[in-house]
């Protein structure tokens, strides 16, 4: 049976309690609850009642689904939720594969939302449904098993899921209460490693010092890293920090890689959180103040080395995740000459970033630009054309993917051609970027917001009125486009 209005009163005034600022923009709601008006009805009733799960794992990486950001949002109205939590859970599984039994909520948030958002949505007259107001409750949940959870999405839905770092979890006001969440509660992964690797394809490996019994596997090959300490707020914490104390290392791009289990000699297991990030200096200048000492090994060599299996094979799976970058070269097997069993680039080569991106023109001479989120880490509230990464895949399939994920947009891959190439760089020591934009001759659909965290507006602009906050080289392709220039060049002077 539909969710009485006692219920959903009774949960928002108990989170009210947790955030009295949130009041002002919650009281139109309790008023609305006073009403004789069905509550799960989106023809009769204001607002409409949804619940969502946000769901943070091991390394306390936040569950990001594009198409409802950061969350699984739910109808509250099924006849099995006898709980608000349940309509969050039921929604879970059906758009990300993750079953109820795989998470747990976190203490202290069993029966409370962690966050309620509230945002507009569109009248659909088609299916009797008028403009009105979504009023999500988020309830936070945490995986209960330190191994990753696979993703099973439903394209339609949960299209481009993925495992985000608090600080990229684009809602602010869900990402201030993240960030506030304090160490007692947060899951007990309690060591934390850096996989380091160079642009060789190689990987930092530190030789610790042989004193048995003192020691975690002494004498042996190992990851840098360390166990957490008070004052560490994350695991993040903890491997910078370690980092730092053990050889005076600073890495900028840590990301979170996995978690391991590595069990001691009395046969505990301790759960481990593994960051992945890049250094390319010289390790003989590192001021160590733990081990031996610290060297570069390539994933083929490290079977010479005194090393724990468990270390070996993390890796030899990162540097096969890597693949799709030219800069990480897949490790090979079977019997390779000594001379080329470290992949290197000519001096010099520097690999370069792929973008691929969509020139929509309408017969009128109007082009498609959307208008970033405030919160995106590129071009933040600047108009930009539908874009992406080419990942492992061809630029034409990129193309065809981004437009459905960004826009909802459907594009034949031989209805698209090459219209312009820019190559293109910010400041001299960044990464240069190669910028293939293609021309859609014919479409299906209309431009959507699919992905309300990166793109917040659709517009079709005048060619001679673009935009003033617009991506420099954006205009600079625009305008080369219209002048008949296959190429140019920006940022090089």
């Amino acid at each position: 049976m539909p969710q009485s209005h006692d219920h959903i009163r009774t949960t928002v005034e108990t989170y009210l309690t947790r955030h009295p600022h949130e009041r002002p923009q919650l009281d139109g709601f309790l008023e609305a609850l006073d009403r004789p008006t069905d509550i799960t009805s989106r023809s009769t009733f204001s607002t409409h009642v949804t619940c969502g799960a946000v769901v943070v794992d091991q390394l306390g990486r936040v569950l990001h689904v594009p198409h409802v950001p950061h969350r699984a949002s739910g109808k509250v109205h099924e006849p099995e939720d006898g709980f608000l939590t349940a309509a969050a859970l039921r929604e879970l599984r059906k758009k990300t594969g993750i079953p109820p039994q795989a998470v747990e909520p976190w203490p202290g948030y069993e029966a409370v939302p962690f966050d309620i958002d509230i945002h507009d949505v569109d009248a659909h007259p088609g299916r009797g449904e008028s403009g009105r107001q979504h009023l999500d409750l988020r309830f936070l949940f945490r995986l209960r098993s330190a191994k990753e959870m696979p993703l099973v999405l439903r394209q339609e839905e949960a299209d481009g899921a993925e495992w985000r770092p608090v600080d990229r979890v684009t809602c602010p006001s869900l990402r201030e209460k993240l960030l506030t969440l304090t160490p007692a509660v947060e899951p007990e992964a309690a060591n934390a490693s850096a996989l380091i690797h160079n642009d060789r394809g190689e990987y930092l490996l530190h030789l610790r010092d042989y004193f048995p019994g003192e020691i975690w596997e002494p004498g042996m090959w190992s990851l840098l890293g360390g166990g957490r300490e008070p004052q560490d707020v994350t695991l993040e914490h903890t491997v910078r920090r370690e980092l730092a104390e053990e050889a005076g290392l600073r890495i900028s791009d840590l990301v979170p890689f996995g978690v391991e289990e590595a069990t001691d000699d009395s046969g505990t297991t301790l759960p481990i959180a593994i960051y992945a990030g890049t250094w390319n200096g010289d390790p003989r200048e590192l001021h160590l103040t733990e081990g031996v000492m610290v060297a570069w090994f390539a994933p083929d060599d490290l079977h010479r080395l005194r090393i724990v299996p468990s270390t070996r094979d993390l890796v030899r799976r990162h540097a096969a995740s890597r693949t799709a970058d030219a800069s990480a070269p897949a490790p090979r097997t079977g019997a390779v000459p000594e001379d080329d069993r470290r992949p290197t680039y000519p001096s010099g080569t520097v690999p370069n970033v792929i973008g691929v991106h969509l020139y929509l023109e309408r017969p009128d001479g109007t082009v498609l630009l959307g208008l970033r989120h405030p919160d995106s880490g590129f071009a933040p509230s600047t108009w930009h054309v539908l874009a992406g990464h080419c990942e492992q895949e061809s630029a034409v399939t990129c193309l065809v993917r981004e437009a459905r994920e960004e826009a909802g947009l459907r594009i034949e891959p031989q209805d698209v051609e090459l219209v312009h190439v820019v190559h293109h760089i910010d400041r001299t020591a960044d990464q240069p970027r190669m910028g293939l934009f293609f021309r859609a001759r014919t479409w299906t659909g209309e431009p959507e917001l699919r992905e309300p965290d990166k793109c917040t507006q659709w517009t079709f602009w005048d060619p001679t009125a673009l935009p003033g906050l617009l991506v420099p080289y954006t205009r600079v392709v625009i305008d080369g486009i219209r002048a008949g220039r296959l190429y140019s060049e920006t940022g090089w002077a």
